[in-house]
């Protein structure tokens, strides 16, 4: 299901937000746990999609991470303040792996901060690193309470003017696009939450340990 420019301009107008905190329109988690599928093609994870991949970390690299993420969540936002930190600077940093992040936005807000994110780096990877950062570390902030205050601010510490930040929460053709990534990472690799990796094609689902991926990465980088 797409999110709609109505939804957005609920959103940006309401002062009450908790009024849509419920609101999921591109939810896709089932209650019931989902048996693993067996493990997705590399090709299939690698393929196109809409928007241009952020990625660190040399294209040449023996091992290729994908993450999937919603801004909104939890999980994602200790994965990137506990276990991220670590791989970056065994792995990514020292040129053995390189990571990709992509927006699998569970509400309307994370596509809100997802969309935030695109527009402030526009096609500089570290960049949009550097902010998809900030928003999880204020996740509380922007997500609880003060949305798009809080979004408005941290546009503003990124270089954007408020005139931007509004042009960009209400950019139809950036979210389309959003929309259609997510939707391919659904039907066709079975993504169902948050966060979910791609370790060569190999899916893991939920947030792992730094070891966990220490295991899954170190015998690739030896083969």
């Amino acid at each position: 299901m797409i999110i709609t420019r109505r939804a957005f301009t609920t959103m940006l107008s309401l002062t009450g937000l908790a009024a849509i905190a419920g609101f999921s329109p591109l939810r896709f988690i089932s209650e019931a746990m989902v048996p693993e599928a067996s493990a997705q093609a590399a090709a299939d994870v690698a393929k196109p999609v809409s928007l241009p991949d952020m990625a660190l970390g040399p294209k040449d690299a023996a091992v290729t991470i994908t993450e999937y993420a919603s801004m909104t969540c939890p999980h994602c936002a200790a994965f990137n303040e506990q276990v991220f930190p670590k791989i970056k600077k065994e792995y990514i940093d020292a040129g053995k792996v390189r990571y990709i992040f992509r927006e699998f936005p569970l509400d309307i807000k994370a596509a809100a901060g997802s969309m935030l994110s695109r527009c402030v780096a526009k096609d500089d990877a570290p960049k949009y690193f550097a902010v998809t950062d900030m928003l999880f570390r204020q996740q509380n902030d922007w997500v609880v309470k003060n949305t798009t205050e809080t979004l408005t601010r941290i546009g503003k510490q990124a270089g954007l003017t408020q005139q931007q930040v509004e042009a960009c929460l209400k950019d139809q053709a950036l979210l389309d696009k959003i929309a259609a990534d997510q939707k391919y990472a659904s039907d066709v690799l079975k993504v169902d939450s948050t966060p979910t990796f791609f370790i060569n094609g190999e899916k893991i689902k939920g947030e792992a340990s730094f070891e966990e991926f220490a295991k899954k990465i170190n015998p690739l980088l030896k083969s």
